[in-house]
């Protein structure tokens, strides 16, 4: 179960850090250093675990597929706003980069999770 466990935070941590390096690299109203990286890996990290809690526990018990989808989109931007407020070295402007970036992480973390859930299935 700790193997699992840390499968799993190993894939979300990497989604997460590959996703901002994309966005840094691909956008040109995100920018980030090597430590603003690892800090806004780890803090959205955090951040997302707690929203993704409240949003998909509290807020809606039985989500469909779809809500499911729209939730974890919305914890994503969410946990990038809380980011970019706390991170210093992190800066994101402009609407459409919030959106594209928000993109790029949700999509980056999704392929990992699917990439760990895998890899925890093969171990069994």
């Amino acid at each position: 179960m700790l193997a699992r466990w840390g499968i799993r935070l190993v894939a979300s941590l990497v989604g997460i850090a590959v996703g901002i390096l994309l966005a840094d690299a691909l956008l040109t109203g995100f920018s980030a250093s090597v430590g603003a990286i690892v800090a806004a890996t780890i803090v959205f990290w955090v951040v997302h675990l707690v929203v993704d809690f409240l949003a998909l526990k509290v807020l809606v018990r039985n989500p469909s597929i779809a809500v499911a989808g729209l939730l974890a989109l919305a914890s994503t931007i969410v946990s990038l706003v809380i980011v970019n407020i706390v991170v210093s070295g992190l800066r994101i402007s402009g609407a459409s980069t919030y959106v594209f970036a928000t993109l790029i992480i949700w999509v980056t973390t999704a392929i990992s999770v699917v990439v760990g859930g895998r890899r925890i299935r093969e171990q069994r």
